[in-house]
């Protein structure tokens, strides 16, 4: 969830490092730190806060060096402080370590090296990793972190230097991400490729158990027992712009505007309407065995997880395939039962997410056949699964996610058609479905003309302190996004259940001070939804609708209204999440938030 950047090369280390750090603050962060090396000369530095803070701190430093690593933190091991901060280092201040991850037995390393006079002075587990290599260091910083790695358990994606050896870098990872840079005579380490995209598009993706060491010329790879490892070298498709707000205040707002931009890219070359066909590269080498899967298994987390509720629906009742939606954090835990013809599979923005490649891997070893939805071309959960889908929309910067979000439903209504044609649906109810995605990029554009009511409506509620988010059917997962997503950048209270819920309990909160924002198109739940929204005004609950541009009857009902443009059914949740997503956006940036910095959170969750 931290951010790594390493540099060695040509130019000088702490500017390169500084902007690296820069570009992954949206990971998430507490505080940051640098060491740059100079022939038997060092510069460190760390600080507390933003990576404003330390570049502050270290403007007026005479800081040379061509070799150097840097760190932002999110606090696993310790509160956020300056003692905490990475890099982290060892008695003699020789050895330099950044890490992302987590060492679960650190406790009992830590107990051994003290006894052989190690003095420790943080809370971390990073400082244990220090203090090993330290300790099994005799002139070769490789071979001393090879033999530090045999004794470790747990995560870590690190970045290491030592005082002795200016002119090298080490790196190594396991379950937690990281690749290399390669650039003329120059090489970069980053754990995420958006703090390297300005140096170079060329890259190569470290795998779990490998270990790399790196001057400005040349990259040597191995495992942890010293066997030489060949690498290919990938090239980054998107450009720098991709990582630039492009004249909006926030990046959140600039993704959310994206959405046009995104279904069409989520489709460019998969969907063929007047065929009724879906063309997926990816899966064509698993089609066959797709034929014959008599169950899906979706593991997600967070927004991923919704956009895999609302798949469920498609899938379901358009592919007549049993599918179960589950929280990849709990997946393995449960024991669960898998066939020879159950598919698992994982939807993740980044491809990283601790929770969910765990479950690939369970599922692997259980003989499932893994599937992905990702974003990031070259993670390790594209890597991990027999096949997948690629989202192609570029980075997304702000930690909530909302563009993401939007490809991944569109995706799994593109797998749903793939994965129908392959049973009983019919060409023309392909023909329908593709062609109502195909309008979806122009009804997107009208949402966005009506954006100043939204405001408008988020300015009018953000005094409330509690709200509920309803729907049914597809719409029940938009209502969960809803609410997660004012729980995440506006830090009030929401909840969400399906609307025919409420009876059962959660109606004991509605009062004039309680909103509800429900999604109520016309579909084929909508009576039923209509029924529960007169339940909440007889209550004197306060009701705001996101509703379809012809529904006048249901107007009467409601407080405030958000009118999205008519598509089938399974479609709607896409024009339904956009408004809820803007209503969020402008409540916490109404409230004085950093929308794209929520408190507490990162972007990719790579811890378990």
């Amino acid at each position: 969830m931290c951010g790594i950047v390493g540099y060695i090369g040509k130019n000088n280390a702490k500017k390169v490092l500084i902007n690296g750090l820069k570009r992954l603050e949206y990971r998430g962060y507490d505080s940051a730190g640098i060491c740059v090396i100079d022939k038997n000369d060092l510069s460190y530095f760390r600080s507390v806060g933003k990576v404003n803070q330390l570049e502050k701190l270290i403007s007026k430093k005479n800081i040379s060096g061509n070799t150097g690593v840097a760190h932002t933190r999110w606090a696993t091991h310790g509160k956020p402080s300056k003692i905490n901060a990475h890099p982290q280092t060892c008695c003699k201040n020789e050895v330099f370590v950044v890490h992302n991850g987590i060492i679960e037995n650190y406790k009992e390393l830590k107990e051994k090296l003290k006894l052989k006079g190690h003095v420790f002075k943080s809370d971390t587990d990073t400082e244990v990793i220090a203090h090993l290599i330290e300790e099994n260091y005799s002139g070769d910083i490789k071979k001393a972190v090879i033999r530090s790695l045999r004794q470790i358990t747990g995560a870590y994606g690190l970045a290491i230097v030592h005082k002795k050896e200016p002119n090298k870098i080490i790196a190594a990872r396991f379950g937690s991400p990281l690749l290399i840079g390669i650039g003329e005579n120059e090489k970069m380490i980053a754990s995420d490729a958006s703090a390297i995209i300005g140096m170079t598009k060329k890259v190569i993706y470290l795998d779990d158990g490998e270990v790399a060491e790196l001057n400005g010329e040349k990259v040597k790879i191995s495992d942890i027992y010293e066997k030489t490892i060949n690498k290919k070298i990938d090239v980054i498709s998107w450009n720098e712009d991709k990582i630039t707000k492009s004249g909006y205040k926030y990046f959140m707002a600039k993704e959310i505007h994206e959405a046009k931009e995104v279904i069409t890219n989520s489709i460019r070359g998969r969907c063929k309407a007047s065929q009724g066909f879906v063309k997926l590269g990816g899966l064509e080498n698993v089609q066959d065995k797709l034929k014959h899967i008599k169950r899906l298994i979706i593991v997600a987390c967070g927004t991923a997880r919704y956009a895999g509720l609302i798949g469920e629906y498609m899938l379901e009742e358009n592919a007549q395939i049993p599918v179960e939606v589950e929280f990849a954090s709990e997946f393995r835990y449960r024991l669960p039962i898998i066939s020879k013809d159950t598919a698992v599979l994982a939807i993740s923005q980044s491809g990283e997410t601790a929770d969910t490649l765990a479950a690939v891997k369970e599922a692997k070893k259980l003989g499932a056949l893994t599937l992905g939805i990702v974003n990031v071309v070259g993670s390790t959960i594209a890597r991990e699964t027999n096949a997948g889908v690629y989202n192609h929309i570029g980075p997304e910067i702000a930690v909530a996610s909302t563009k993401a979000m939007l490809s991944q439903i569109t995706i799994l209504a593109l797998l749903t058609v793939f994965l129908g044609r392959q049973r009983n649906m019919t060409k023309a109810k392909a023909k329908e479905i593709l062609r109502g995605i195909e309008k979806l990029p122009q009804q997107l554009e009208e949402i966005f003309k009506k954006e100043e009511n939204i405001k408008k409506i988020a300015q009018k509620y953000r005094k409330y302190k509690n709200f509920m988010y309803l729907g049914r059917k597809y719409n029940y997962p938009s209502s969960l996004e809803g609410a997660l997503k004012l729980k995440e950048i506006s830090y009030l209270h929401a909840e969400a259940y399906p609307t025919g819920e409420m009876k059962h309990g959660p109606i004991a909160m509605i009062s004039k001070n309680f909103p509800s924002i429900v999604v109520c198109p016309k579909d084929s739940v909508y009576e039923k939804n209509l029924s529960g929204i007169e339940e909440i005004k007889a209550r004197e609950g306060k009701i705001i609708g996101i509703i379809n541009q012809s529904d006048k009857k249901i107007k009467s009902f409601c407080n405030d209204t958000v009118e999205i443009p008519e598509n089938i059914e399974m479609l709607l949740p896409i024009l339904a999440i956009v408004p809820l997503q803007l209503l969020a956006y402008y409540v916490g940036v109404g409230l004085g938030y950093n929308v794209d910095k929520p408190r507490n959170l990162a972007k990719s969750v790579t811890v378990e």
